[in-house]
């Protein structure tokens, strides 16, 4: 959902009425993870994608039924790979997507919930995708950490799912909730989709050299929230960074201590040290590495650096199993010489940590694309 917001909230304060269909379970290989929404605009503009081209097209469709009828509906697509291309899904995966329809008076809190996203506070919406009651269907609930949003039928039903959407939002993750029709836990019937908007992830780096200029440029194309930081004024420029949300100038170690002293670093957090000089590198390392919820560390250097780096933390006093966290030398071997290509070496080892993935070639593997 994030990626097509302007787009949606541009018709929505423009009065317009726009049908939104968003997947909200994955089964298999289906190619895009729940939140992926795609928008068909009053003048029948299509934006965004549910399945990469698979079932754009009856979604579509569904879409403009839906703002016509007024009436949401769920909606699975795909069944078994040898009959998938017959319905559309070629990839063999399936997907329930949500389609509904959008509008100033049939979501009249979806200008404060974009505030908060475009602000960069954490905000959830939770919908009712599921229910034995038909007018339970599509309501919502806003959810946000400090208790402020709205409410749904019953105190029951919100504080239910008003707690498991908290925990969501904590780690940025969207998903399909399950509980009775009153929001009972062990019960079933009703489904709610939850939209994290979590903060985005952060991407520190760490050296302002040419090869961080590609990462923080790489990261931000990703979807990160990218600082560079530097203790050199003459290197650590803004000029220099263009694609970095900061410049900071400071020390490394210092910096990372002060960023996880204010709460800025949680489990989504990324560290990359591209300096390769043991005066920078073992004092951040030595805070980077004892930190327990951060999603990766990554230090550049040659096998000669790294040995010597690995000799240096050992006896600063890091254990084993802190510095098996590191990814040293940095990257996946995909053969990079320049900055640029040395930055997606780098990134692809970041999205393979992320999502489980080996790092081979797909043509050698056997089983699903789509973990």
């Amino acid at each position: 959902m994030r990626d097509v917001l302007a787009e949606l909230m541009a018709w929505w304060e423009a009065g317009e009425t726009v049908g939104v269909g968003t997947v909200v379970a994955t089964f298999r290989s289906a190619p895009r993870p729940p939140g992926a929404s795609m928008l068909v605009g009053p003048d029948a503009t299509a934006v965004g994608s549910v399945s990469g081209g698979c079932v754009e097209g009856a979604v579509y469709e569904l879409a403009q039924s839906v703002v016509e009828s007024g009436d949401p509906i769920l909606e699975r697509y795909g069944v078994s790979d040898d009959d998938a291309f017959a319905v559309g899904l070629t990839c063999g995966g399936i997907l329930d997507v949500w389609v509904e329809k959008v509008s100033r008076e049939t979501f009249p809190e979806l200008g404060e919930v974009v505030a908060d996203v475009e602000a960069g506070r954490p905000v959830a919406l939770a919908t009712v995708i599921d229910h034995p009651d038909p007018a339970r269907v599509g309501t919502r609930l806003v959810v946000r950490p400090d208790g402020e949003g709205t409410r749904l039928w019953s105190d029951r039903a919100t504080d239910a799912v008003h707690d498991d959407v908290l925990g969501l939002l904590a780690s940025g993750t969207n998903a399909t909730l399950s509980y009775g029709p009153d929001g009972e836990r062990r019960g079933e019937g009703m489904r709610v989709f939850v939209w994290a908007f979590a903060p985005k992830p952060r991407l520190l780096v760490f050296g302002a050299i040419d090869f961080a200029a590609a990462v923080a440029r790489v990261g931000s194309f990703l979807g990160y929230d990218v600082t560079v930081c530097d203790a050199r004024p003459v290197f650590a420029t803004a000029s220099r960074f263009p694609d970095a949300d900061r410049v900071v100038v400071d020390w490394p170690h210092r910096y990372l201590q002060g960023e996880v002293e204010a709460g800025a670093i949680d489990q989504r957090t990324v560290v990359t040290v591209l300096t390769h000089d043991p005066k920078f590198d073992v004092p951040l390392l030595e805070v980077a590495l004892r930190l327990p919820d951060v999603a990766y560390v990554g230090a550049m250097g040659s096998r000669r650096t790294h040995d010597d780096r690995m000799a240096r933390l050992r006896e600063v006093g890091l254990t084993d199993d802190e510095l098996a966290r590191l990814s040293s030398p940095i990257g996946l071997d995909l053969g990079a010489r320049t900055p640029e290509e040395t930055a997606i070496s780098i990134a692809a080892e970041i999205i393979a940590g992320r999502w489980g993935g080996s790092g081979e070639r797909l043509s050698g593997l056997d089983g699903r694309i789509h973990a």
